[in-house]
C-alpha cells in the first residue's frame, strides 16, 4: 500500500455487517490492517437500528454487508439504509451470484465470495474515492494524489 493509499484510509470508517463471526473477523483484520477504522455488527437489525439512531462512535464512510443473515436479508437491510442514508457507498459480498439481481436500482457494488483480500481492498478504496460518504472528510487526497500517473 503506498504512502497516497494509507492517507487515504486514515479517518475512514467502515462498517462491516456479517452474521458470520469468522469471516467478519478475516474481513475486520484485513482493512484495519490496511488503516480503516472498522466497527463490525453481526446482526443486521443491530446494526441498522445504530445507523439510524446514530449511535456508533464515528460516522460511517462505507458499508460492508453480506447477503443472507438471519432477521433481515442484505436486500432488506440496504433497503433500510438507503431511506436515510441514499449516497453512502455499500459493497455487498455473497456466495450467491444470483442474488445481484436483487440489488437493482440499490446502488450498490457486488462481488460474489470468495473475495481475496486485494480485491476487497481495491474494492473500498474505489468506493471511498467515488462515493459520496456520510460527512465530508479532511485530508483526503485527490484521485490524482491517491494514484500518481508516472511521466
Amino acid at each position: 500500500m503506498s504512502s497516497a493509499e494509507k492517507l487515504m484510509a486514515l479517518d475512514r470508517t467502515i462498517l462491516l455487517v456479517d452474521d458470520n463471526a469468522v469471516q467478519a473477523g478475516i474481513r475486520q483484520t484485513i482493512l484495519r490492517r490496511a488503516g480503516y477504522y472498522v466497527f463490525t455488527a453481526l446482526n443486521p437489525v443491530r446494526a441498522l437500528e445504530q445507523m439510524k439512531e446514530n449511535t456508533l462512535p464515528a460516522d460511517v464512510n462505507l458499508v460492508i454487508t453480506d447477503h443472507v443473515m438471519p432477521g433481515m436479508s442484505g436486500t432488506q437491510f440496504v433497503s433500510e439504509l438507503r431511506r436515510f442514508q441514499p449516497k453512502l457507498p455499500i459493497l455487498v459480498i455473497s456466495g450467491m451470484e444470483e442474488a445481484s439481481d436483487l440489488y437493482d436500482g440499490l446502488d450498490v457494488e457486488f462481488r460474489v465470495k470468495p473475495l481475496p483480500p486485494d480485491h476487497l481492498l481495491d474494492c473500498v478504496r474505489n468506493l471511498l474515492l467515488e462515493g459520496t460518504s456520510a460527512k465530508p472528510l479532511s485530508n483526503t487526497p485527490s484521485v490524482e494524489q491517491a494514484f500518481p500517473v508516472a511521466r
